[in-house]
């Protein structure tokens, strides 16, 4: 089984509540896959944190500490800080060092493709896959430049096929444009663009995923504890919703490995 974690900012404190309800119910993770928000608290949760360390890691985090300013004409924020914070709680370990299987997905500023990365320094991926274009710098890495993996994966469901996963838990904690108020200013129309723009890519990616959870989020909040723990919250609801169905897929699953071994015993031998 794999999880997909999708981008989404702040709202990625939702997929943490996610986590805590397969934990909770014994639903274990073989791959975990992450876009941006996703890729941080993926690569965390394939690092070995359960998902009460999350919480606390997250209620404790100064998301202002992460935030290395630098105006320039590539953005204000480097990004480095990122990369730091994800490397010190993993004890500097690589992709591959990790506990589980785990890919971040990033996006190649010159190809416009979308890249995986499942090896080498953990943080610099997830810097990579959480670069908003025009906030972040573009991450250099082998001397290409990477932004946000939003733009093409923002929900990596089609990258966790590829790793052979039988079952995707697909993570959506995007703001969609039903959610947002008529806009007001030009930003607002920008913003709002982009979200609808973003649709179709999206609806391409979980159309492939066996169970999809969409926390209730609504407006992001203002980020502060009380709303940090509203957003865990509202990934537990909704992951808590969504057992019978992925109870139901590991059944079916677990039943079509039984008839394929009982097919192969079958089988005669060959020399």
């Amino acid at each position: 089984m794999a999880l997909a974690l999708g981008s989404g900012g702040e709202r990625g404190f939702a997929h943490i509540g996610v986590i805590k309800v397969l934990e909770a119910n014994n639903i274990s993770v073989d791959i975990v896959v992450g876009t941006s928000s996703g890729s941080v608290v993926g690569a965390l949760y394939a690092g070995g944190y359960k998902s009460d360390e999350l919480e606390q890691l997250a209620l404790k985090l100064d998301q202002a500490q992460l935030n290395d300013f630098e105006l320039s004409k590539r953005g204000y924020i480097r990004g480095e800080q990122l990369q730091d914070f994800i490397n010190r709680a993993l004890k500097n370990r690589s992709i591959e060092q990790l506990g589980k299987p785990f890919v971040a997905i990033a996006t190649q500023l010159g190809s416009g493709n979308a890249v995986a990365f499942n090896r080498g320094n953990t943080g610099m991926a997830v810097r990579a896959s959480s670069s908003i274009p025009g906030v972040f710098h573009p991450v250099l890495i082998d001397g290409e430049q990477y932004v946000d993996g939003d733009l093409k994966k923002p929900v990596p469901v089609s990258v966790a096929r590829e790793m052979g996963a039988d079952i995707v838990i697909a993570v959506d904690v995007s703001q969609q444009p039903k959610d947002n108020p008529v806009p007001q200013d030009i930003i607002d129309t920008l913003t709002q663009s982009i979200r609808i723009m973003r649709q179709s890519i999206l609806a391409r990616e979980l159309e492939s995923a066996q169970i999809v959870i969409r926390p209730a989020i609504g407006q992001t909040p203002e980020i502060d504890a009380a709303s940090k723990q509203l957003l865990i919250k509202n990934g537990e609801d909704a992951a808590i919703a969504a057992l019978p169905q992925i109870r139901d897929w590991l059944q079916k699953i677990t039943h079509e490995k039984m008839l394929e071994r009982a097919e192969k015993q079958r089988l005669p031998k060959t020399r």
